[in-house]
């Protein structure tokens, strides 16, 4: 019985709106015929004994007639359905538009029906209705925003002033949203823009103060403490200059990150960001055909080894959402293989994904993985990248990144595989460690095998496998392919990745946490930087660009000084350096060197589709020579030998490492 009676209170209950649109309606009623009686008594002089008898009958009559016909109007125009707290430009034209059509059904039907009326009482009618129609609505919008307004009167010693840095489309919509929440504690003080048009003007009520040279007398004047920086549109050149003034203050600083939050209609205090360093660095980002490069993936089964680091994981996602036939990500690391997998099955449900843990040391696991999927396309991330503990074990860096990659290739082009784009860096270049001795002979293993099958003699690579009856067993296999080989092998060269497993960054953010040192090898030290996005785009690029043999190289524009960027990070975290956090100078590691190059001079640069990305021509060296050497750097690297970097040496002419300088 109880769950009838609360079943049929719920049936018929009554919402608060529905309460809040009767009262309405009722008054509405009142006011649009109280508007026309008013009308008359105020064409009359206010008097009512001057009112013909004739012309107020004929009013109160069609009263009855003109309130059904305003109510249905009124309802059919969602009169009594709008929040009118939020009431806005949308909810005024309405208004305007219910007022318009009700005065013409009453001027033309109570002149049909009655008799005409002067027409002052006509126009006096119209324009009190509306008055009353719509400033009963807007009224209570007008209350709510007073008293928010004295209630930030009360709160204006707890707040934080900032400063506003553009007057543009996106400063108007960020500035109202902050006068209008409640909840925020932010007072905009002043506002900043470079046109100097709109100099000691006002929006808002906040008066824009001047040009980017202003911030930091405004700063001081106003006594800001956060900054919010919302010129979306403006010259990434501009934007960098105007956030280099605004670090030097010391406030906090907010950003809105790019032009299509404008196209979403994303322009609000919620999708603003905290700066980040990146936003320093001062290069245009690279912008690639993301459907030319999703259309080639589309539809292809994928490999991406070491798919579980910073630019492999990266890669999965940016393939995963653009329908791959299969995306099979391995890696040794069964952890960072778990996340993404995890992460992967979330956001695409009806993704096939094969995640498989193995290394690219191990021919038997990695050739079974090409045997079994026969994946199409092969990304291959998996890579030992620490420049100092790869001096430490050198050996254990040819293992895995050149041999590793040998192996990987070897199997690619064994069972079908139609591209592979090995992700290499700027360390190859005239390398002084063996990590980047070891990634520059990656690239010599593709410019091999990218050789050797364009000739027709794929024959000629050698078996390098760590066990002799696997190599007995390959060679047994020498006739299995039957079809020509068809492999295209490319390699993509970039610069160091803020935010990627071992970048500096994540090291300073840590050290800033503790309350400092930050730790830079030498105050003159640069590196050229990009974005974990940027870097798989580029990847990505490469693969539709390549036709084999080709080392892409990004155009990164100007080296970071890493003592630029880490005094950049103390500032954007609200210290100041050298006087909060400390930044000591521990000399440059064993390897290291105090600039990278992203080309050798002899490779000289072929220009691509996208401005950003060049193509380095090869450097001719004798590929048998270089096989025959493979051989022996196999097993020099599997017996730890300590002659394992005068190896490299012989195969890498640019090598110089320290010992044998």
């Amino acid at each position: 019985m109880r769950n009838e009676i609360n079943m049929f209170r719920s049936r018929f209950k009554i919402a608060h709106w529905h309460v809040i649109a009767i009262i309405l309606a009722v008054y509405d009623i009142i006011a649009v015929n109280s508007a026309y009686i008013l009308a008359l008594w105020l064409r009359f002089d206010c008097t009512t004994s001057a009112i013909p008898k004739d012309m107020l009958k004929s009013c109160l009559h069609f009263a009855p007639i003109y309130t059904v016909f305003c109510i249905v109007v009124f309802w059919f125009f969602r009169m009594y359905k709008s929040i009118w707290r939020f009431a806005s430009y949308s909810e005024l034209i309405r208004s305007i538009a219910v007022t318009i059509i009700t005065s013409v059904f009453h001027i033309a039907a109570i002149t049909l029906l009655f008799q005409r009326m002067p027409i002052s009482y006509y126009c006096i009618g119209m324009l009190l209705q509306f008055i009353l129609v719509v400033g009963v609505r807007f009224s209570y919008r007008l209350i709510l925003l007073v008293r928010g307004q004295r209630q930030k009167q009360k709160n204006y010693g707890n707040e934080s002033n900032a400063m506003l840095i553009g007057a543009g489309a996106a400063g108007q919509m960020i500035l109202r949203d902050l006068v209008n929440a409640k909840e925020t504690n932010v007072r905009v003080r002043c506002i900043i823009d470079d046109n100097s048009n709109k100099w000691g003007r006002f929006i808002e009520g906040v008066p824009i103060v001047g040009g980017r040279d202003d911030i930091l007398s405004s700063v001081e004047k106003y006594s800001i403490n956060k900054i919010f920086v919302a010129i979306p549109s403006a010259d990434l050149e501009v934007k960098r200059d105007i956030l280099n003034i605004c670090n030097e203050t010391g406030c906090e600083l907010k950003s809105l990150p790019g032009l299509y939050q404008i196209v979403n209609n994303e322009i609000s205090v919620a999708a603003m960001r905290d700066v980040a360093v990146e936003d320093l660095l001062g290069r245009e980002p690279i912008i690639v055909n993301m459907d030319e490069i999703f259309e080639y993936v589309g539809g292809k089964t994928i490999l991406v080894t070491g798919g579980g680091g910073s630019i492999g994981s990266e890669l999965c996602r940016q393939i995963a959402g653009h329908s791959p036939k299969r995306l099979i990500i391995f890696d040794v690391y069964e952890n960072n293989a778990y996340e993404i997998e995890q992460e992967l099955r979330r956001k695409y449900p009806g993704l096939d994904l094969v995640v498989l843990i193995g290394s690219v040391r191990d021919s038997r696991r990695i050739n079974s993985v090409f045997e079994k999927y026969k994946p199409e396309i092969v990304y291959h991330a998996a890579a030992h990248k620490h420049v100092p503990l790869m001096e430490t074990s050198p050996c254990e860096a040819i293992k895995n990144n050149s041999i590793g990659t040998y192996k990987t290739a070897y199997a690619a082009m064994m069972n079908g595989c139609k591209k592979f784009v090995l992700i290499s860096t700027d360390k190859a270049v005239n390398p002084t460690n063996i990590m980047g001795a070891s990634k520059r002979l990656c690239e010599m293993i593709i410019q091999s095998f990218d050789k050797l099958v364009k000739s027709g003699v794929e024959s000629k690579l050698p078996h390098l496998y760590a066990h002799m009856e696997d190599e007995i067993g390959a060679m047994e296999k020498d006739g299995i392919l039957k079809r020509p080989v068809q492999t295209e092998f490319v390699a993509v060269r970039f610069g160091n990745v803020l935010g990627s497993n071992g970048s500096v960054i994540p090291l300073f953010k840590k050290q800033i946490e503790n309350g400092g040192p930050l730790t830079v090898t030498h105050p003159d030290i640069i590196r050229y930087f990009m974005t974990i996005p940027e870097a798989v785009s580029l990847v990505l690029q490469a693969g539709v660009y390549a036709k084999g043999g080709e080392i892409f190289v990004l155009d990164m524009g100007e080296p970071v000084k890493i003592d630029t960027l880490a005094r950049n990070l103390i500032k954007l975290s609200g210290y100041k350096p050298d006087i909060d956090i400390k930044i000591e100078y521990t000399g440059l590691r064993p390897g290291e060197k105090l600039y990278e190059e992203k080309l050798m001079a002899e490779e000289g640069l072929e220009t691509t589709p996208n401005h950003l990305i060049h193509i380095g021509r090869p450097v001719d060296f004798d590929v048998d020579v270089f096989m025959s050497q493979m051989k022996e750097l196999t097993l020099l690297c599997y017996d730890n030998s300590e002659d394992i970097r005068t190896m490299v040496r012989k195969m890498v002419s640019t090598y110089e490492p320290e010992q044998v300088k």
